[in-house]
């Protein structure tokens, strides 16, 4: 149990991704708090599989949109385990349509919860942080290829993070916080199926010609919160099955 004694926080870990991350990181050892914006029955149940795994485990309604929210949410879990070692930027929201579609509140919407939550529940957190702590982000392939259009906005909000990352890492390594950034491919989740409308073209694009399971991004979320990556930050780590190949 690599983690045991170290306490993470997962945005958006009710389901997918983050759901799977929250767990994974609880079966290494960490005690979890996960934040969730309308599904108070999945945030619960991924809390009680984590108080299964003999962790402690916490919900937070908190919406990314709503900065108080995301800010809260932090000294929250501050407030009720005493620190914060991992921090899981998972949440994201996302619009595909044409450019021509997109309206000003798509815009607001998706930048607000994918770059400027991110940001800071981020801020929120760096004083909290030190020797050994983690920052990571769930990003997405589209940031290394674009496979059609209709992803303007999408991208745009999710290649932010490399910056983001990358500005992080210089700034949060001298206290020992190591920045880095997961791009996960086509995962299987119920914003976007295996089964849907558009999977048989995103997985041609993969190598594997699969979608992901997400237990299989949150392996490589939880090496990265482990102390086998010590020296890794400022870095992508695409888990794609090849879409970027």
């Amino acid at each position: 149990m690599t983690l045991d004694g170290k306490v993470a926080l997962v945005t958006g870990g009710s389901r997918g991704i983050g759901a799977a991350t929250a767990i994974r990181l609880a079966a290494d050892g960490a005690d979890i708090v996960l934040t969730y914006q309308h599904n108070e029955k999945l945030a619960a149940a991924v809390v009680d599989r984590v108080k299964e795994l003999g962790r402690r485990a916490l919900a937070i309604r908190a919406d990314s949109g709503d900065a108080a929210a995301v800010v809260a949410a932090v000294e929250t879990t501050i407030g009720e385990f005493g620190r914060l070692d991992i921090l899981v930027n998972n949440v994201g929201v996302g619009v595909i349509a044409p450019i021509d579609q997109i309206q000003l509140e798509d815009v607001d919407r998706v930048l607000a919860v994918n770059v400027r939550g991110t940001f800071l529940v981020t801020q929120a957190a760096a004083p909290h942080l030190g020797e050994g702590c983690r920052v990571i982000t769930i990003g997405s392939c589209v940031s290394d290829r674009v496979p059609g259009p209709g992803m303007t906005l999408y991208a745009l909000s999710k290649t932010a993070m490399i910056g983001l990352t990358k500005a992080l890492a210089r700034e949060l390594g001298g206290r020992g916080v190591t920045v880095n950034l997961v791009q996960p491919g086509p995962t299987d989740t119920d914003m976007n199926p295996a089964d849907g409308p558009y999977a048989a073209d995103q997985r041609s694009l993969t190598v594997s010609d699969r979608y992901a399971e997400p237990a299989e991004i949150a392996d490589t979320v939880a090496f990265l919160a482990g102390d086998q990556a010590r020296y890794l930050t400022g870095t992508s780590i695409s888990v794609d099955g090849g879409h970027a190949a």
